[in-house]
């Protein structure tokens, strides 16, 4: 095959993934824009709203929450999953695809039932003394959503970090236990700025997919918690739908995952660089 015939098949094959983008996210893109911009005012009234500065706070805690929790599971269990033989491997590979083919409504009602104001575990500290009223709402805060969120998105990190650790160099770290290190520090020195970059990527894609997601937040707290994703519901759920205001919080939603996205990204180049320049 000659040159030109490999560079003609290249640029076939990018116009689909062109035509895609153009159609699932240009396309719709383009409408939230000029659904916002159909009112002038719809920006100034979306941020003028008094519910608009809390759900900002809770959504960001929200993505701080299940993005650290899940990111700390997900490495445990990545790191893990390197150690275990190819047939065991595949067992655990297997659970943890279980959880991402639930559906929010599945897991809502599987951590009601377990953690809810009348679940198991809620009666079962209940027997032990302590308060279920105190115990039960605990589920329907921000911190208890972000424990269910970290459900499905533990699996994520676990799956996408997997491969960097079970490609890992592990001579630098056996050099340096040999060197006289302890072995956290070893793994601290060695491992920890190898993985780093790949870790704050999984990182910022699992809490910026925490942020945007409302099915499992609306089947858990419904309205009893006050997040963007959930108040962009409201306003197009209710009879007197305010699309314009829906479209601007939209865009506003969309742009603050994108600046979570981002800074993941350039953390994670910086990581880089230093690493590079260091060695």
């Amino acid at each position: 095959m000659t040159i030109s015939e490999r560079r003609s098949i290249r640029q076939f094959g990018s116009w689909p993934a062109w035509l895609f983008l153009a159609a699932f996210l240009g396309l719709p893109l383009g409408a939230l824009f000029v659904e916002a911009l159909s009112e002038p005012a719809s920006f100034e009234r979306v941020v003028g709203d008094g519910l608009f500065g809390t759900a900002i706070r809770n959504t960001l805690l929200l993505g701080l929450i299940s993005g650290a929790l899940s990111t700390l599971v997900g490495v445990a269990i990545a790191i893990e999953l390197s150690r275990q033989p190819e047939s065991r491997r595949r067992v655990m590979m297997t659970l943890l695809g279980l959880p991402l083919a639930f559906s929010g409504l599945v897991i809502a009602f599987g951590f009601i039932l377990a953690f809810g104001r009348a679940g198991l575990v809620t009666q079962l500290a209940a027997g032990l003394g302590a308060d279920a009223a105190r115990v039960g709402s605990w589920l329907y805060s921000v911190w208890g959503l972000g424990f269910a969120y970290a459900y499905y998105l533990v699996p994520r990190v676990a799956l996408s970090l997997y491969p960097v650790f079970s490609n890992l160099d592990e001579r630098p770290m056996q050099a340096a236990r040999t060197l006289g290190a302890s072995r956290l520090r070893a793994f601290w020195d060695t491992v920890v700025p190898e993985v780093l970059p790949s870790v704050i990527t999984a990182a910022t894609t699992v809490s910026a997919l925490a942020m945007g997601t409302y099915g499992t937040a609306l089947a858990l707290v419904g309205t009893q918690l006050n997040i963007l994703p959930l108040l962009l519901f409201a306003r197009v759920s209710d009879g007197a739908a305010d699309f314009p205001a829906a479209a601007a919080m939209s865009l506003i939603l969309m742009g603050i995952c994108m600046l979570v996205l981002a800074g993941g990204d350039l953390a994670a180049r910086f990581h880089r660089r230093s690493s590079s320049r260091g060695a």
